[in-house]
């Protein structure tokens, strides 16, 4: 194992030197959610090394998938169950699959049954490839347009509660404290939840202090003029 100092990345060359050495097949798996089974994605497929992100399709950020495509040589075939597993919308999979064609690495999805080979000019496969992503990003939409309807409805007949809150009111009554105290990392094994969540909930805090100063000024300003008159 060799650690490298400027990007604190540990390296296994072992790894590399195999990886090199042949070509190999890679799987890439998206569930939305910690509690989901990545195991029925790719199941019964044999593949050299897995790379797995548990996050929404909506997140732009997908570590896994960025390590994947750092990771792939040419002469690779990246496998992935679904395009809607591996793209938020139809540009961010023609981006990502130029991507990876690019480095001479072939790209296939198994549900639609559509390979993309590094250095391919054929048309049929690059007319297919715009209809299918475009129709699986129709798919999402239509879905998206169906829960808003499902969740006005809701509304109308008063039984749409939201969302939980992630944190309570007595959680949210010790973050006033907390925030000032404790580091992120602290903060996020406290209230066991991701700290971006923590961070919406102190900009809501601070956002309140700052409404409450104001309030306080305004009445301390109209006390200090009342008492000037008597």
């Amino acid at each position: 194992m060799v650690k490298h100092a400027q990007d604190d990345q540990t390296v296994d060359i072992e790894e590399v030197i195999n990886h090199n050495a042949k070509t190999q097949t890679v799987g890439y798996i998206r569930v939305s959610s910690v509690d989901q089974n990545t195991e029925r994605q790719l199941v019964g497929l044999k593949l050299d090394k897995v790379f797995t992100d548990k996050i929404s399709g909506a997140k732009k950020n997908r570590p896994a998938l960025d390590e994947l495509i750092e990771y792939v040589r040419e002469g690779d075939t990246v496998l992935v169950h679904s395009m809607d597993r591996m793209a938020r919308d139809l540009e961010n999979l023609i981006n990502i699959v130029k991507t990876l064609n690019g480095k001479g690495v072939t790209v296939k999805f198994n549900k639609e049954n559509i390979t993309f080979t590094a250095n391919s000019d054929n048309p049929m496969d690059k007319f297919l490839f715009h209809v299918v992503g475009a129709v699986a990003e129709f798919k999402r939409a239509l879905i998206r347009e169906a829960q808003r309807e499902g969740i006005a409805v809701a509304k109308r007949k008063g039984k749409y509660k939201g969302r939980k809150p992630a944190l309570t009111d007595a959680q949210l009554a010790e973050l006033k404290t907390d925030k000032d105290v404790l580091t992120p990392k602290e903060l996020t094994a406290k209230y066991q939840v991701h700290y971006q969540t923590i961070w919406r909930y102190i900009k809501k805090i601070k956002q309140q202090e700052i409404e409450e100063k104001k309030l306080s000024d305004i009445q301390a300003d109209s006390n200090n003029t009342i008492a000037i008159k008597a």
